[in-house]
């Protein structure tokens, strides 16, 4: 299992950079090998992905979530992985974005991907076009301000 760790800062309140992380329809634009994200319910989402050839779906659950602070999530099958993504205010009109990713690649593709840091430069580039995204637009896509609680330890 690797861990990858990044972050940005966007010029835009935390309101409204939390806001459009909701809306995980929306990461194929700015997410380099997401295919496509269907959120199935407000816990639940479906994703398609691609590492180099290597095409990979499965389901994620969201594990925690807090308006303005953040959203955790955890693979329920498929590639295991798990991750965080916390929201900090800088001021009134900049946020810091953490987003803290736990992998363990399948196969040959993703565990090269792994070893010469190519998925660790992804995320960061990955939060760097969510920066220019949400900077561009001005404002939010969408929204979802539910409470998910954590979810105890299985």
């Amino acid at each position: 299992m690797s861990t990858i760790t990044q972050s940005v800062d966007v010029a835009v309140p935390v309101r409204t950079a939390y806001n459009q992380w909701t809306q995980f329809e929306s990461f194929p634009e700015f997410m380099e090998g997401v295919e496509s994200i269907r959120q199935e319910s407000d816990t639940m989402t479906h994703w398609k992905i691609k590492v180099g050839p290597a095409e990979r779906e499965f389901d994620a659950r969201i594990t925690e979530q807090h308006p303005d602070e953040r959203i955790a999530w955890s693979s329920v099958e498929g590639p295991k992985h798990a991750g965080v993504v916390t929201f900090h205010r800088l001021d009134e009109g900049h946020t810091r974005v953490n987003l803290q990713l736990d992998t363990d690649p399948e196969g040959f593709v993703e565990n090269v991907a792994d070893a010469t840091g190519i998925l660790s430069r992804r995320v960061k580039g990955d939060l760097k076009r969510f920066a220019e995204f949400i900077e561009q637009r001005g404002e939010e896509s969408g929204s979802w301000r539910g409470d998910v609680p954590p979810s105890p330890t299985l």
